[in-house]
């Protein structure tokens, strides 16, 4: 089972209708002993670093996302979700995050060309680094595959864990992952039959 956590961050019956629809069995859950019975654990979210930061750990969920990955647990950070697994963030402030991949989130702006919109929103390439494997993540799906992005702020700093990243008007983090833990800065459950395969890969996984 992939426990989907609900920590009151953002619309998540769509990442769970997706993983429904590839036949994967998911549950949306803030019950820390359900967690801890599932094979695989996703964390979503969408809004600002800091407040969803602060729910998961008032929840006393920070502690159980970081028990279960350090037991070797598959897990998957999406959107917000991706950004919390890094060490900081400097949105609206300076956030502690669960430091579970090296690395801070950073503004776009000064980043990306003052003629670029932000936020980022839209289809982009995802590319893969040339000097290493493809990301079992990444095994069902090709270089140059679309994905939708909606995001103000990027992961950086985090080059020995980066798994793709997408051009927009600068090479930016699309997706990292370190041993168990992953993280994709777009949305794979707004991303099509591209988002379908790359859930897939993730449900495939074993410990």
């Amino acid at each position: 089972m992939i426990a989907i956590i609900d920590y009151g961050v953002g619309n998540i019956f769509s990442l769970y209708s997706s993983f429904r629809h590839i036949g994967a069995e998911a549950k949306l859950t803030a019950d820390p002993d359900e967690i801890r019975r599932s094979d695989k654990i996703v964390l979503p979210g969408v809004g600002a670093f800091g407040d969803a930061a602060d729910k998961l750990r008032s929840s006393g969920l920070a502690d159980v996302v970081k028990e279960q990955a350090a037991e070797g647990k598959p897990l998957l950070g999406i959107c917000l979700g991706m950004q919390l697994l890094f060490d900081k963030s400097y949105e609206y402030g300076e956030h502690e995050g669960l430091g579970l991949i090296p690395g801070k989130v950073v503004t776009m702006e000064g980043v990306v060309p003052s003629a670029y919109k932000i936020p980022h929103i839209g289809w982009n390439a995802l590319h893969f680094p040339k000097d290493r494997p493809v990301s079992p993540i990444f095994r069902y799906i090709s270089e140059g595959d679309f994905v939708y992005f909606v995001h103000t702020y990027y992961a950086t700093e985090c080059e020995d864990s980066l798994i793709a990243t997408a051009e927009y008007g600068a090479e930016l983090t699309a997706a990292v992952a370190d041993g168990n833990v992953y993280g994709l800065q777009f949305h794979p459950e707004k991303s099509g039959e591209v988002g379908m395969r790359i859930l897939k890969a993730f449900s495939d996984m074993e410990e």
